[in-house]
C-alpha cells in the first residue's frame, strides 16, 4: 500500500502496481465523504472497484502506524472506494491491531451460468473435474465479478492451468475478472480449497482473494438456503498458503459477507516521488 497518494494521478498509481507486481496495490487518499480514507486498488494491468485483502491490509497498517489515533477494542474504519462503502473491524489486543474483518460493499449479484464445457477449456481441465451438484459454473460478485467452478478433489485443482486465450474470449462476452476454481476436499481445518487465476488482470495467480472469498460463501448461501460459513485455505500449490474465513448472512436487502484474515508486516520502503513521473 501508499500510504498516502496525494499529488498522484491514475497514470503513476497504475505504474506504481506495475512495478511493485503485486496481486493488487492500494493507495490511500483523503475521504470525500467524511468516511475514514478513500482507497483506489490496481492491479498491475487496471484499476479494480473493490479487493479483499487489500483492503484488510490497509486497515491494519493504518492502525498499526498510529493513522487512526487511539484505538478502540475493536477498532471500524470505513474506507470509500469505486464499489462503494467498506467497513473495516479491526480486533485490537494491549493497544495493537489485529484480525481484520471487512464486509463486502453490496449484496450477492449471480450472473449468468457458464456451459462446462468452456470453463473446462479456461482451466484445461476435462469436463469430468468439475462438480455442479450445488451450482453450475458461474459468475458471482460482492463488488468485484469472478467465474466460479468446483471441482472434484485437490488433485483436479492442483492439475489447473487458466488458459488465456479462452478467458479473453470469455471476457468480450462481459465475464468477470478471475477464474476462482475450488474443491471441498481440503485439508483438516478448512471447509474448501481454492485457487484464483486473472491472468488478464496481470495476476497469474493469487495467494489470497477476499473478494472471492466473499462471493464464494454468499453464492453457497444463496444455493443452501441458509447462512455461510467457510475456512478457505488458497495459495496452497503456489508455495504462499493463505487462510481465509468468509461468512454470508441472507437479508431482508439479499445476501451479505465478510471475509476476514490476519495481516504480517513483509517490508517497507520509499519511493522517489520523480521517479513516479
Amino acid at each position: 500500500m501508499v500510504p498516502d497518494a496525494r499529488g498522484l494521478d491514475p497514470e503513476q498509481m497504475q505504474r506504481i502496481a506495475r512495478e511493485f507486481g503485486f496481486s493488487e496495490t492500494t493507495f490511500v487518499l483523503p475521504a470525500r465523504a467524511g468516511h475514514t480514507r478513500r482507497v483506489r486498488i490496481f492491479t498491475p494491468s487496471h484499476e479494480i472497484p473493490f479487493a479483499g485483502h487489500p483492503n484488510l491490509g490497509t486497515a491494519w497498517v493504518l492502525a498499526h502506524e498510529g493513522a487512526l489515533g487511539e484505538l478502540a477494542s475493536p477498532a471500524r474504519v470505513v474506507f470509500e472506494e469505486d464499489a462503494g462503502l467498506v467497513p473495516v473491524e479491526i480486533a485490537v489486543s494491549d493497544g495493537r491491531p489485529g484480525r481484520c474483518e471487512l464486509s463486502a460493499p453490496s449484496p450477492l449479484r449471480i450472473g449468468e451460468a457458464l456451459p462446462v464445457e468452456r470453463m473446462a477449456a479456461a482451466a484445461r481441465l476435462p469436463v469430468d473435474d468439475f462438480v455442479t451438484a450445488t451450482h453450475p459454473p458461474v459468475e458471482a460478485s460482492v463488488g468485484l465479478p469472478f467465474l466460479f467452478a468446483e471441482l472434484r478433489d485437490r488433485d483436479a485443482l492442483a492439475r489447473a492451468r487458466a488458459d488465456v486465450a479462452v478467458l479473453e474470449e470469455l471476457g468480450l462476452k462481459g465475464a468477470a475478472t478471475g477464474l476462482y476454481l475450488y474443491a471441498a476436499d481440503a485439508p483438516e481445518g478448512f471447509d474448501v480449497q481454492s485457487r484464483m487465476f486473472a491472468p488478464l488482470g496481470g495476476v497469474p495467480e493469487d495467494p489470497a482473494t477476499g473478494s472471492a472469498a466473499c462471493a464464494l460463501a454468499a453464492l453457497r448461501a444463496s444455493c443452501s438456503g441458509a447462512d455461510a460459513r467457510l475456512a478457505i485455505a488458497q495459495g496452497v500449490e503456489m508455495g504462499r498458503p493463505s487462510a481465509l474465513f468468509a461468512t454470508a448472512v441472507r437479508g431482508g436487502d439479499g445476501i451479505g459477507a465478510r471475509v476476514a484474515g490476519d495481516c504480517v508486516w513483509v517490508a517497507e520502503g520509499t519511493i522517489d516521488a520523480g521517479e513516479a513521473r
